[in-house]
């Protein structure tokens, strides 16, 4: 019986941590780039902060509006910019990552179907202690320099 209590014990243990990334981040700004007509594919961009004790890392990134879903950044190669996959984005510990056109980002590859503005995307973000959290990201038009169009009211 000692032994199913530490064994237990342990599980328990276990099971804390594997929250513990999901539990320290959150994500600000949300948004999806909302895609040309007939575009196959779109970025969706962010600020992930870490209050926590300790860096994590985002591995994996899904959603239900496209068949394929990266992490990305841009590189310059030999001064021609590319997009490029990445194994993960780092959120250093009490720090952030600032997801944004030109440099890291989600791409959701190969839509399911046109995207309007307004419409909301659920994107599941997975880390790197198997923890994970949604996020809603609302599909703005962007201005040339790639951030969102702000509504001006008077």
């Amino acid at each position: 019986m000692k032994k199913f209590s530490l064994l237990l014990a342990s599980l328990l243990v276990s099971a804390g941590a594997l929250a513990a990334a999901a539990d320290m981040v959150t994500v600000d700004e949300p948004y999806v780039r909302l895609a040309p007509p007939n575009a196959p594919a779109t970025g969706a961009f962010m600020v992930i902060k870490n209050a926590g004790d300790k860096d994590v890392k985002v591995v994996k990134a899904d959603n239900p509006a496209s068949k394929a879903t990266e992490l990305h950044t841009h590189l310059n190669e030999n001064g021609v910019m590319k997009m490029r996959p990445v194994a993960a984005i780092d959120v250093k510990s009490k720090g952030e990552a600032v997801l944004k056109p030109g440099g890291l980002h989600v791409m959701l590859i190969n839509l399911n179907a046109p995207m309007k503005e307004g419409d909301v995307v659920p994107i599941t973000l997975t880390f790197d202690d198997g923890s994970s959290k949604k996020v809603d990201a609302k599909v703005v038009k962007t201005m040339a320099a790639g951030m969102p169009a702000m509504e001006h009211k008077h």
